[in-house]
């Protein structure tokens, strides 16, 4: 059957359709023009009003520091003073504050760390200040990380809460985040804004994942003697795993004698308190280091010097 291209009403042909489409006589063709009859055109979207590009009052900040091998970031907003009253005005006692503006200041670990002592699972954390009077502060870390600010704040997703004690300080009109102390696998984030400063200590197991991964390239290149000389090595400075450090070194020996893993077994040695040993590969080393090294004289006084120690502690 062919439709007839004009009908009176709407209606009229809406009716039509239906009955065509209950008795099956329609064509492909005739059921598309249907479904487009039947459904209409698609909603308009609405369009989303232009905006200016105008700088924002608390600009946006992000702060990363790495320790050991785990990377802490701090992405935030950072607010002014603007000769306000900040500590229990502006951001008034009793209440969980964002620490920062907007949108929520969230705190950033690559892998587990502790906080002042207390273990975080690594992740993201939503942080926030609970700022009780001028001495006594808590530091909130949160599970809630799409939150604006402290809106629908929930204490039954808190990580963890930190007792601290803010410092007085020099002034900072703008609210900062910044890290001090940082070591191999310790470090402090502070926040400062007006005139305070408060400061939480993150540490980290950098020996662990060092550990790991030492293991993991080990195990792809087993028969790099530098590679292994350079985990013993490693191993030998941080005083930790001697066991494991003897058979690194032994391992690159086996596979090429160099002065360089002929002096780590020796300081190995040393560190075990096996001076007299740790002499006899120390000596070796001088040889093959004025043997076979170009550049070994840059080394060699601090060598005979550390011989030197040894030979006092041994005899």
């Amino acid at each position: 059957m062919i439709l007839p291209r004009s009908f009176a009403s709407a209606t009229c042909r809406l009716r039509l359709l239906l009955a065509l489409l209950a008795a099956g006589t329609l064509s492909s063709a005739q059921a598309q023009m249907a479904d487009s009859v039947l459904t209409g055109p698609a909603p308009m979207a609405t369009p989303r009003p232009p905006e200016l590009p105008l700088p924002q009052a608390s600009p946006h900040a992000v702060v990363l520091q790495t320790i050991g091998l785990t990377d802490v970031t701090v992405d935030y907003h950072t607010p002014a003073v603007r000769g306000r009253a900040v500590w229990g005005q502006l951001v008034p006692y009793g209440q969980v504050w964002r620490a920062g503006a907007n949108e929520n200041t969230i705190v950033s670990f690559s892998d587990p760390v502790s906080l002042n002592g207390q273990a975080i699972p690594a992740g993201k954390y939503s942080f926030y200040i609970l700022p009780k009077s001028d001495q006594d502060w808590e530091l909130i870390l949160n599970r809630v990380i799409n939150h604006w600010g402290a809106e629908n704040y929930d204490a039954k997703a808190d990580q963890v809460r930190l007792p601290v004690v803010p410092e007085t300080g020099p002034m900072h009109e703008n609210l900062v985040y910044w890290f001090s102390e940082v070591k191999p696998s310790s470090g402090r984030l502070n926040l400062s804004w007006e005139k305070r400063t408060v400061s939480v200590l993150i540490e980290a197991d950098v020996h662990a994942k060092a550990l790991a991964g030492i293991q993991k390239v080990l195990a792809a290149h087993p028969e790099n003697w530098q590679l292994l000389a350079q985990a013993a090595d490693y191993l030998v400075q941080n005083n930790i795993q001697a066991e494991l450090a003897l058979q690194y070194i032994n391992e690159s020996l086996r596979l090429k004698e160099a002065y360089t893993n002929t002096w780590i077994k020796a300081r190995l040695l040393a560190s075990k308190q096996d001076y007299g040993t740790a002499i006899v590969y120390g000596r070796r080393a001088l040889k093959l280091g004025e043997r076979d090294d170009p550049n070994f004289k840059t080394s060699q006084p601090n060598m005979r010097i550390t011989l030197t120690e040894w030979q006092s502690k041994a005899y």
